[in-house]
């Protein structure tokens, strides 16, 4: 398929796809005309891109890590190493601590909300100054 279609199959930019291609987290054969052509498992390969960048991970890491996933067959990679998992550990506790400041805001915010939402007595109208 033609990066076009693989954008619009994705919801992701055709711009965003060279991006990924230029990192070396996509790979795209060449037509004879200089066309990009990208099989199937592009699809998947890009939705997994697109989900490692939302949990915050960096281009690069994006790359040294997709060689470590499963592979087509779905077997495990042998290509991990302690070290990848370790800073993938890291990564994780990262983004467990951010859920958690989520929480807390977006608890904060119900409060607020519902403080604000109660009607007021006239004794607790805010005065102009």
């Amino acid at each position: 398929m033609r990066i076009g279609e693989l954008a619009e199959r994705t919801g992701v930019s055709e711009r965003s796809l060279r991006y990924y291609e230029k990192q070396g987290l996509l790979t795209a054969e060449r037509t004879p005309g200089g066309h990009r052509e990208f099989g199937e498992w592009a699809v998947d390969r890009v939705i997994r891109v697109q989900a490692l960048f939302a949990a915050g991970l960096n281009s690069a890491k994006i790359a040294e890590l997709l060689p470590c996933m499963r592979d087509v067959d779905g077997g495990p990679s042998t290509r991990a190493t302690e070290r990848l998992v370790a800073e993938l550990a890291k990564e994780r506790e990262r983004t467990d601590r951010l859920i958690m400041d989520l929480i807390r805001a977006r608890d904060v915010l119900d409060e607020a909300i519902g403080l604000a939402s109660r009607p007021r007595r006239p004794s607790q109208e805010p005065v102009a100054p």
